[in-house]
């Protein structure tokens, strides 16, 4: 069972997915209303997909607040701890090849250690391309500003969240030249 503001974004991006016109499942980034997010938009990011990994180009104020920095530029993995990284980035790159959010559940560093869960779901650059992403972190307690050094994220577990929004792709034969 995810937290409400997960299960939210969950539901918020499934319902774009299944508008008409959607193209493979996965909603235009134009189609996302700020004001739909209503107190979750400050716990709320966007990544960009690039060559050199998912960069966040867009980070709410609670985070920019916990990690006491503007994060716009940053590689979304320098939040996490680097045996986390890996998970991380399969999580994102499962996101957009299966059409459908995930979550991660993870903790942070530091005392005290806090619970919290990362969904993120795939969304379209306004070029048609799959490049973005949209994302929530919950609960909001565990992104309380604490002093010290600012906390990494620890992941444990990455999960599927709905249902795959394009089909598994398969090998076929077509007159002797395989084909997806």
């Amino acid at each position: 069972m995810f937290h409400p503001d997960t299960q939210f974004l969950i539901d918020h991006w499934t319902g774009l997915a299944r508008a008409p016109g959607v193209r493979g499942g996965i909603p235009a980034r134009s189609a996302l209303a700020p004001e739909a997010f209503g107190r979750r938009l400050a716990r709320t990011f966007i990544v960009d997909r690039r060559d050199e990994g998912a960069v966040l180009t867009l980070a709410g104020t609670a985070l920019e607040a916990l990690w006491r920095a503007p994060l716009a530029g940053t590689p979304l993995t320098a939040l996490w701890t680097p045996e986390s990284t890996d998970l991380v980035e399969q999580a994102l790159t499962r996101a957009v090849r299966e059409a459908r959010p995930l979550v991660v559940s993870a903790f942070t560093t530091g005392e005290p250690s806090m619970a919290l869960e990362m969904v993120v779901a795939p969304m379209r650059s306004a070029s048609g391309r799959t490049d973005r992403l949209i994302g929530l972190f919950a609960p909001a307690p565990a992104l309380a500003p604490v002093r010290g050094t600012p906390p990494r994220l620890v992941a444990r577990l990455v999960v599927n969240a709905g249902v795959p929004g394009r089909p598994a792709l398969s090998l076929a034969v077509n007159e002797g030249r395989r084909i997806a």
